[in-house]
């Protein structure tokens, strides 16, 4: 079993030591975000490797740490868009991600770390001319450190509209939407940039950008945690089958630890946040020690699934 960590908000920034205590217990709690189920997801025994999905590990150093000391390989899924800050109104300047991300490739071996350009949105503030100049900046930056550039584009809910909308409203740009052509012209465009720089540029779940020079991506991959595993000395087979979380998706099966509307980052496109109001409430009142990451306040302890 692979588990994920989290691609409904970020652990590793925020949550390091909630992960740490349930890692050490073996377990935690996670309910359906859909209902009232809760499941119980096991955290050491039985399995095979992690997922983390942040744009700031830097905290999360010591939980990368003692789960390599457990030898379950993990890989980083790590996000520098290098957006402004009317777009990211609270994550880590890029220089700092980026000195991040070789540290852990240093420490962990480059096929431990991923790097996500994405999601990729269409502003005043970032048009196509400005996504070719950041990329090739961050490119240049991690060139040799990693070896595969995940990008898509952002796909506009509901929620995704009415906080990009606010946004604007705020900060005096405007946004949009363009036609399927103009984000394949630039997704070819990343694709040339990244294999110039030894970087596969792969497209997450969007079958409809995947233009040649660029395959679809396996955010969640069995291959690259048996290679991060061999490259600690510990050869491995991870059995898991195929099992995409949406359309397109390419992922192997996992199951995911998180909590939706629990991240503070103030990303304005974000799809796992309805209201960064919400988000910081569930992160100033969620319990480290606690085994559900947030508690779901119809929980009742009496309802332990052990």
């Amino acid at each position: 079993m692979i588990v994920s960590a989290s691609y409904r908000t970020d652990i590793p920034a925020f949550y390091g030591a909630w992960f740490l205590n349930r890692f050490r217990a073996g377990f935690a709690r996670v309910a359906n975000p859909y209902g009232r189920q809760v499941s119980t997801v096991p955290l050491r025994a039985g399995v095979d490797g992690f997922v983390f999905w942040t744009r700031n590990a830097a905290p999360f150093r010591a939980a990368l740490a003692e789960v390599r000391r457990a030898a379950i390989p993990f890989v980083v899924q790590y996000t520098v868009t290098g957006y402004p800050r009317a777009l990211e109104t609270s994550v880590i300047e890029a220089e700092r991600a980026v000195g991040d991300i070789r540290a852990l490739a240093e420490e962990y071996g480059p096929r431990a770390v991923v790097w996500r350009y994405d999601p990729i949105i269409f502003s005043s503030l970032t048009p196509a001319a400005v996504h070719r100049h950041t990329f090739t900046r961050l490119a240049d930056a991690l060139a040799g450190a990693v070896d595969e550039c995940v990008v898509s584009f952002a796909n506009i809910y509901r929620k995704t509209a009415r906080n990009l909308a606010a946004a604007a409203r705020a900060h005096h740009f405007a946004w949009s939407d363009p036609p399927g052509e103009e984000k394949r012209d630039l997704a070819m465009q990343l694709g040339v940039l990244g294999r110039e720089r030894g970087l596969a540029v792969t497209v997450c779940s969007q079958d409809s950008y995947v233009v040649p020079g660029i395959r679809p991506a396996a955010c969640v991959e069995a291959r690259r945690l048996e290679d991060v595993a061999a490259g600690w000395g510990l050869p491995r087979t991870i059995a898991v089958k195929q099992k995409g979380n949406r359309p397109d998706c390419l992922c192997a099966e996992s199951r995911d630890i998180g909590a939706y509307d629990s991240c503070p980052h103030g990303c304005t496109y974000c799809y796992a946040v309805g209201s960064r109001t919400l988000a910081k409430r569930g992160f100033q009142e969620h319990d480290p020690a606690g085994e559900f990451l947030v508690t779901p306040p119809w929980w009742q302890p009496r309802q332990s699934l052990l």
